[in-house]
């Protein structure tokens, strides 16, 4: 994609964040998941990611410094009981991360995601790791029913959101 003039518009919306990381990572190659806060156990996650290797990554996304702030008060501190969790990444808005870089962890990473107009003049949302995480130590590969279970979170949330779409469209 031919990324030219930087966009000053509107806000970077969380949706919009979720999508530029998928884009970022494959949503061809990868299991990409949004969203996840039942159905496996463990504490919400807003991008929970498994690698064709079978690891799984979590993505936390911050829309402001003060969000950012508010997740290290957080019990569970992004750590699972069940040693799944192989990579962390902390996503926020490419305007933060100068005020915000320091505040993360040094083994999570760090990807910004800004927004664009592209060769078309189409406003986009893109992606980039400004720090790769450190590997978790006791960290472990996702079983094969793990993984379907996570699939299956996945495809769960296409449907939900195909309601939202023709709920949205009947409105019109």
């Amino acid at each position: 994609m031919n990324k030219t003039k930087k966009s000053k518009e509107s806000p970077i919306q969380t949706v919009e964040m979720e999508i530029a990381i998928a884009n970022l990572f494959g949503i061809r190659k990868n299991i990409i998941v949004p969203n996840i806060s039942w159905g496996f156990g463990m504490h919400e996650c807003d991008v929970f990611l498994i690698k064709k290797s079978g690891v799984a990554v979590e993505i936390e996304i911050k829309r402001s410094k003060s969000d950012l702030l508010a997740d290290f008060k957080k019990g569970h501190n992004h750590k699972d009981r069940q040693n799944r969790i192989t990579e962390f990444y902390y996503a926020f808005p490419e305007n933060l991360y100068e005020s915000c870089k320091d505040l993360v962890p040094e083994n999570a990473g760090i990807i910004v995601c800004y927004r664009y107009v592209d060769y078309k003049k189409e406003n986009r949302v893109s992606a980039t790791i400004k720090r790769q995480p450190k590997r978790i130590k006791g960290a472990r590969k996702l079983t094969l029913e793990e993984q379907l279970r996570v699939a299956k979170l996945g495809t769960m949330r296409i449907w939900s959101l195909k309601q939202k779409i023709i709920k949205n469209v009947n409105k019109i």
